[in-house]
């Protein structure tokens, strides 16, 4: 009897540890906008990915548009163990590393090309582990676009901001861009936004034409400058302590099959941009103001001083290196 329940609790023991090693890895993917921007088609091309090649491996849940977490609460959840992956804008770094702060000085790349040569570079390379001390690491940069000033009236010139209340991501730099301007900077949740600008708490806003058509803001902002004047970039990023939980193999597959969905997912941005961009043409519901080069230059001017206020913080190094992209 003795031998009989001695087989029969070993036998037990052996299938819970085959039922616990058969147990798919889950990996939740939150993030803030919708499934059609560039962002949302790269969560769903990593999930596709991971079906195919980790099926009952690895299971990857994707919560799009802030079902899960706001863009306030993404990072602290992630820490916590809530979720394993989320794809923050770059400006939500400030606090856990000031490096990051470069991608949000106005005016300092030239288009998305310039963006790309820096990311990819050893200086930009360099800035995805300078989160791990914090606990986060970074696996990769992917694109939304160059941002746009939209408003409840004409943008052409820096004093055509002055006084306006305009809703910004939460960073210094951001703030600073806009005092530059003597605009009233609001640090408010992305999911917040179309109703701030729809009952016009706020005047206006930054943001890439992806973000601004996909979020309906130019259904209730009339005009539209298209100033080029910053980046709006994501990291995609997960916990150290998830990441290197996971066996090398896996994780070696989990990050080929990442880099693959960021660089669908650039690409997508690429398309986007314009294709959204012409969807608001096409709407007739918001003006495009395109600006002269002297009007341009006036905007420059009136920012470029924020470069000096933080290059304490960033380093000169890292934002000549980012200056050097632009040749």
């Amino acid at each position: 009897m003795r031998l009989l329940t001695a087989a029969v609790t070993t036998i037990a023991l052996a299938l819970g540890a085959q039922a616990a090693v058969a147990a798919p890895i889950e990996i939740k993917f939150s993030h803030v906008v919708a499934e059609s921007t560039p962002k949302g088609q790269m969560a769903l091309k990593f999930k596709e990915l991971v079906d195919e090649r980790l099926a009952g491996k690895v299971n990857v849940e994707v919560f799009p548009s802030s079902q899960l977490f706001g863009d306030g609460k993404e990072l602290e959840a992630m820490l916590l163990g809530d979720i394993q992956l989320i794809a923050p804008s770059l400006s939500k770094f400030q606090k856990y590393t000031p490096e990051l702060q470069v991608f949000d000085l106005p005016f300092l790349f030239k288009d998305m090309e310039a963006v790309e040569r820096f990311q990819q570079g050893p200086e930009g390379q360099g800035l995805l582990s300078s989160l791990e001390s914090k606990g986060l690491m970074g696996l990769g940069y992917l694109h939304n676009g160059m941002k746009q000033l939209s408003a409840s009236n004409p943008l052409r010139v820096p004093a055509d901001a002055s006084g306006r209340k305009f809703r910004i991501m939460t960073s210094d730099v951001l703030q600073a861009q806009f005092e530059a301007v003597e605009a009233v900077p609001l640090k408010k949740p992305f999911s917040e936004v179309f109703t701030l600008l729809q009952t016009r708490a706020i005047d206006g806003q930054e943001n890439t034409w992806s973000n601004i058509y996909s979020q309906k803001f130019f259904e209730v902002q009339p005009y539209i400058t298209e100033s080029n004047h910053g980046v709006l970039d994501y990291l995609v990023v997960t916990s150290t302590e998830f990441w290197m939980s996971l066996d090398d193999d896996l994780r070696a597959e989990l990050k080929k099959a990442l880099s693959e969905a960021i660089a669908y997912g650039n690409g997508i941005a690429d398309e986007k941009a314009n294709e959204d961009k012409q969807q608001i043409i096409d709407s007739n519901r918001s003006e495009i103001i395109n600006l002269t080069d002297a009007e341009r230059q006036q905007w420059v001017d009136a920012m470029k001083p924020v470069w000096k206020q933080f290059e304490k913080d960033i380093g000169v190094d890292l934002i000549n290196a980012a200056q050097a992209a632009n040749q």
